[in-house]
């Protein structure tokens, strides 16, 4: 059974467009490999094995990018509420042992990128936030130890 991925719409525009391009380079890898094959014995052939190695490598990319596309899930912000921490909304903490105030949104895996505040939902902190309300204090076990954080505003 495969595993379900959520996401947004902007989200899996991305995923498409990425297997799209993906899907574009298979004939460019085909014909280095043919080129690479004109050239002799195949034995020794540097040129052929790296063609056919990216042709491995592409061909992975493709099959990921295609098993994520089918299953993923989209999620409707229009039917989010913000009453407990869920995937998609975004949250504001504070980060009791530094008094750092931090906004997240959490999203899925593919979505994730820290930089732009986008929190993966399977980081120990986006575990530690999902189902909690506004006011709650929340631990999440991190590799730098435990950090707490209180919850001050959730959104959509």
């Amino acid at each position: 059974m495969s595993e379900i991925h959520y996401m947004s719409q902007e989200g899996l525009d991305k995923l498409k467009k990425e297997l799209a391009e993906a899907l574009a380079q298979r004939p460019v890898i085909s014909a280095a490999i043919a080129e690479a094959r004109e050239k002799g014995d195949l034995s020794e052939n540097a040129e052929y094995e790296s063609a056919r190695e990216a042709q491995g490598l592409l061909e992975l990319k493709i099959a990921n990018l295609q098993n994520m596309v089918i299953n993923a899930k989209v999620l409707d912000s229009s039917m989010l509420s913000t009453e407990k921490v869920q995937m998609l909304n975004k949250v504001k903490v504070e980060n009791l042992n530094n008094g750092r105030i931090m906004e997240f949104t959490i999203v899925g895996e593919s979505e994730a990128d820290f930089s732009k505040g986008k929190l993966a939902a399977t980081t120990p902190i986006a575990k530690a936030l999902l189902g909690h309300s506004k006011g709650d204090t929340v631990e999440a076990k991190a590799p730098s130890g435990v950090i707490k954080f209180k919850i001050l505003d959730i959104a959509i």
